[in-house]
């Protein structure tokens, strides 16, 4: 039995992987719940799994009704005979954490979930950079840490990754590790890089020459940046193939998604930027592909389902039954592929750039994308504004000197500078 605390449980990954827990229930528990501000939500899912161990990061909802009927649910658990401990360690770990549960709000409540003694995954779908503090403290405490967060490595990559590092010499000294491939420390949700780290399985890494990043195009594939001037929220978050939340839906149609991806996947494969190439396939089928030294290249294909890759990523190094209907390729048609338009779509431009400096660039780059993508959904700000508000943060930063990254607070204090930069920017356009 895998022991899962899911954080950021009332959006889309989170949705999604409880229903790869209920669907698996025999596999996966869920000991730990966090949410930022969806209580009720917080609530139904606890009672319906039996979760104990509850957190909101929204501070004004501990004064509110529901904070009572959230603590009840802690204090007594609700819990159906089915997910009582299937094993002596299971039952002495939940002694140890207190048999009645927990309920805290903020968000040290909510990275406190990560350290619950009887939790071995964590899956981070929180949104933005708060998710960050959350995987290094994952990593911290020795957990596996299921990885949907983008902001853990886009913007603290350097410091994530030495930690995942130790995790996985860890595994592998007490036999939690597989005979083969990697000891699965961190395990990457996104389709694309779950993609990637499935076609590297019985590979030499160091053989592999080129990553494909592959991209669906957005909704505004084809269209010049003059047809882009006057699109509206609702519009962007019409994604063609992909169910996400609204954030990510913003950053699909932009394509800093798919620069946030570059540069995640040059922290989880260490692969140079140069060597990560994104190709638009527009039928989202293909999820991404590697090319090896001898001109070989592998795909992953399957269906555009989020339940895949995070069954993987808590089933790994085993492959469960499939959540969704198989792909079709009799069905499938045909497999488009295209150079993304990075003139028109600029974030991806500025996410590469921002990748190949390094340092504290990425932070500033997620920091400003986060304001100018709110601003455009509260239509506080355009649509092109978003990669000109980056752009222009970025700039500022890159004059006063990109620093090295030491230190989450580090961090942490450079993205409140962007932030505020960001802010300023927008209410000056």
């Amino acid at each position: 039995m895998r022991r899962i605390v899911v954080l950021g449980s009332t959006g889309s990954i989170g949705t999604q992987t409880l229903d790869v827990a209920r669907r698996h229930s025999d596999k996966l528990k869920v000991v730990g719940l966090a949410v930022n501000a969806r209580a009720d939500d917080l609530l139904a899912q606890a009672r319906a799994f039996g979760v104990r161990h509850l957190a909101v990061g929204d501070t004004r909802l501990a004064g509110e009704p529901i904070a009572d009927d959230l603590l009840a649910q802690a204090r007594s658990g609700a819990a159906p005979v089915a997910d009582a401990p299937s094993s002596l360690a299971q039952a002495v770990a939940r002694r140890n954490a207190g048999g009645e549960g927990s309920l805290g709000f903020g968000a040290d409540a909510v990275v406190g979930l990560v350290r619950l003694p009887e939790a071995d995954i964590v899956v981070n779908a929180l949104v933005g950079a708060a998710g960050l503090r959350a995987s290094y403290e994952t990593l911290a405490a020795g957990k596996v840490l299921a990885l949907a967060n983008k902001e853990s490595l886009v913007v603290g990559g350097d410091l994530i990754m030495p930690l995942a590092a130790q995790v996985d010499a860890q595994r592998r000294a007490v036999g939690f590790a597989p005979d083969a491939g990697p000891a699965g420390a961190l395990m990457p949700i996104d389709s694309e890089h779950g993609a990637i780290y499935q076609c590297l399985i019985g590979e030499d890494a160091r053989e592999a020459s080129r990553l494909w990043v592959t991209a669906s195009g957005g909704p505004f594939r084809g269209r010049t940046r003059d047809d882009l001037r006057d699109i509206t929220p609702a519009q962007a978050l019409a994604h063609p193939t992909w169910n996400m939340g609204a954030k990510i839906s913003i950053d699909s149609s932009t394509l800093m998604n798919k620069g946030l991806e570059v540069i995640e996947a040059h922290h989880l494969f260490a692969m140079p930027y140069d060597k990560i190439t994104v190709v638009v396939q527009p039928q989202s089928a293909i999820h991404s592909m590697v090319e090896f030294a001898d001109g070989s290249v592998k795909a992953h294909l399957g269906t555009t389902d989020m339940r895949i890759p995070i069954q993987y990523a808590l089933s790994y190094p085993e492959r469960w039954d499939a959540p969704v209907a198989p792909l079709d390729f009799r069905a499938l048609g045909s497999l488009e592929f295209a150079a993304p338009d990075e003139d028109t779509f600029r974030c991806l431009a500025l996410a590469r750039h921002a990748g190949a400096e390094g340092g504290t660039l990425p932070c500033v780059m997620n920091a400003a994308n986060e304001v100018a993508v709110a601003a455009f959904l509260a239509e506080e700000g355009s649509y092109l504004g978003i990669a000109a508000c980056v752009e222009a943060v970025m700039e500022a930063h890159e004059r006063e000197g990109v620093q090295r990254v030491e230190s989450l607070d580090q961090l942490e204090q450079i993205d409140g500078w962007a932030r505020s930069c960001a802010r300023a920017w927008i209410a000056d356009h």
